[in-house]
């Protein structure tokens, strides 16, 4: 109880501290997170960098990086994710507020009522935006900023159907991709003899984690494998038994890690082949790295029945075969078979995903210099 009285104190003297500069319109990032800081990263450090702008970065996370960096150009609050949290968004006024949260004004997060306030999404995947997301997750934003061409086409198609307002939508482009790109010609492989296999599922009641992580896992290891598990941090919130019965199984055994600090690239870097199911991560790491992805098709992650309404496909639908091959859950001696494949293929699949990348992404190495310029003329064309 003291320790809860305590942490809402600091909290909430973080929110008066961010409050008392109200006055004057500000660019404002708010990280629902310590993993938004890799999404937001590339527009931040052009923002303050090249464009030489003042920002307010507000984190609901106490790990989250930005905290302890010292940016004389970023001034840093951390209010949790609490009662403090609510009172942030209840109160902003005159300010450009940029997130990778949605379903805004859809729960608890609202909108503000106070005048000034243009609020922007930037995507934290490369995933549509009509299946894995709640119906209205984005209704009430007043700029999208899009990772490719899908991005737009689905909320302009949203828009009609469900006779919304029109949005403001930027074509962006994918900092998480970007940095993948930037940070892939220093890829080191730990040992060559052993092929290296990334398993980085999505999460949910359906996803592989939660229903079949173990025999996967099984599988690869006496296959001669060396296995990273890689679980998206709503598992270890969601589910934590699955991710606690994994450690406890292969505890011990030098081939096996488990590692939940996603904001590190390394495994991604260094694995031969990703494992998945319809995670985000697998277009990432197929379209930064041109490397196969090996998917078990476990039932599709859908968030929004309504999502055929909508005409077109979600991409992480339509480019899964692109992307590499499927097998059955429950099939193991097909995965390992396969593994082996798409692995002594991975060559292949480089030029095919370089041009599914150039197909499917906006501005490929430059999203962060794209979406700074995009905020400073927001925020110029508002408050200027």
């Amino acid at each position: 109880m003291l320790g809860g009285l305590r942490r809402f104190g600091r909290e909430y003297m973080e929110l008066r501290r961010f409050q008392a500069g109200n006055a004057d319109p500000r660019i404002v990032f708010y990280a629902e997170d310590h993993s938004s800081w890799p999404h937001f990263e590339p527009i931040v450090n052009d923002l303050t960098g090249r464009l030489g702008r003042q920002i307010a970065y507000v984190t609901s996370s106490a790990r989250d990086p930005i905290l302890k960096m010292g940016d004389p150009h970023v001034d840093a609050y951390g209010i949790g994710a609490g009662a403090t949290r609510i009172m942030f968004f209840e109160t902003l006024r005159n300010s450009l507020v940029i997130m990778t949260m949605p379903d805004l004004n859809m729960f608890h997060i609202k909108r503000t009522r106070l005048p000034g306030v243009h609020y922007v999404y930037v995507q934290h995947s490369l995933v549509s935006t009509h299946m894995a997301y709640r119906k209205g997750a984005f209704d009430h934003f007043d700029t999208i900023f899009c990772a490719g061409p899908h991005h737009v086409v689905e909320t302009r198609a949203t828009e009609n159907i469900y006779g919304l307002r029109v949005k403001n939508l930027i074509e962006h482009g994918y900092g998480r991709l970007d940095a993948i790109l930037r940070d892939s010609p220093a890829i080191t492989q730990v040992d060559r003899a052993i092929p290296h296999i990334l398993l980085a599922p999505s999460w949910g009641e359906h996803a592989i984690l939660e229903t079949v992580g173990e025999p996967v896992v099984n599988a690869l290891l006496e296959a001669g494998y060396r296995v990273t598990v890689r679980p998206h941090p709503r598992t270890r919130q969601r589910c934590s038994k699955a991710l606690d019965d994994l450690a406890r199984r292969f505890y011990g055994n030098d081939n096996f890690t488990l590692e939940e600090k996603i904001a590190s690239q390394r495994s991604l870097l260094n694995a031969d082949l990703m494992i998945s199911d319809w995670s985000g991560a697998a277009l990432e790491y197929a379209l930064g790295l041109g490397k196969p992805v090996l998917f078990i098709n476990v039932p599709r992650k859908v968030n929004n029945p309504e999502y055929g309404n909508l005409p077109m496909e979600p991409i992480e639908v339509s480019v899964r075969k692109d992307l590499g091959a499927i097998v059955a859950p429950g099939d193991w001696a097909a995965l390992c078979s396969e593994s082996e494949r798409l692995i002594n293929a991975t060559s292949r699949y480089s030029e095919r995903l370089r041009r599914l990348r150039l197909k499917t992404v906006f501005n490929v190495d430059r999203s962060g210099e794209i979406g700074a310029s995009a905020l400073v003329d927001l925020f110029d064309n508002q408050f200027g």
